[in-house]
């Protein structure tokens, strides 16, 4: 693709993106993103190939966030577990910052959108695969790291998808914590610590 060409693609992107940070999901249509774009419908059409293809692009632009969020991470040094739940944290929080994006990637929050499985392979194992570097670095030299990060990011994906289903729905009075992101956070962290240890996770 010419450099011009994927300047365009990326203004119409970021239109996208934006539109789903703005409006959530059901504002991703092409005739949004195409006015947020400042350009017409049939130029997303001709880029994207409809609503289905966009879909695709932008599916692909969010797990690119989260891959990013990923390598600005601080080197790995020799607290292993500290990196690794200062990663879980982070990504808590680039979960919280935009529900709508993240229900994307892991929901079905658009009725009929299943991404090309090519697709999903591809983002999957670039992003995890640095989480999983992570896992590597703790674990015991016979574990299966790929297993234990699989175990550890569900329990991750679990207690932040509880969260925001929670945050989206009245508080209850009587629920386990109280509705703060103080209690939040630490509910948190206490589950996560709780997976790294049950999995057998430590500093080498």
């Amino acid at each position: 693709m010419r450099p011009a060409e994927q300047g365009n693609r990326e203004r119409y992107l970021e239109a996208a993106l934006s539109v789903l940070l703005d409006r959530g999901v059901p504002g991703l249509s092409v005739r949004g993103v195409a006015e947020a774009a400042g350009a017409s419908t049939i130029s997303v059409y001709a880029r994207f190939g409809g609503r289905s293809g966009l879909l695709d692009a932008l599916y692909e632009r969010t797990f690119d966030s989260l891959r990013e969020m990923l390598e600005a991470l601080p080197p790995a040094g020799p607290d292993g577990i500290g990196d690794l739940l200062h990663l879980a944290l982070e990504y808590r929080h680039f979960a919280l910052a935009s529900p709508a994006r993240y229900a994307l990637m892991f929901e079905r929050p658009v009725p009929g959108f299943d991404p090309d499985p090519a697709l999903r392979s591809a983002v999957l194992r670039t992003t995890f695969g640095l989480f999983i570097g992570r896992v590597q670095r703790v674990c015991l030299p016979a574990a299966d790291a790929r297993t234990a990060a699989y175990h550890l990011w569900t329990a991750m994906h679990g207690l932040v998808g509880s969260e925001l289903m929670l945050a989206s729905r009245t508080p209850l009075p009587d629920w386990f914590i109280p509705p703060t992101e103080e209690a939040n956070e630490e509910m948190y962290r206490r589950g996560v610590i709780a997976m790294i240890t049950g999995l057998g996770l430590h500093n080498r």
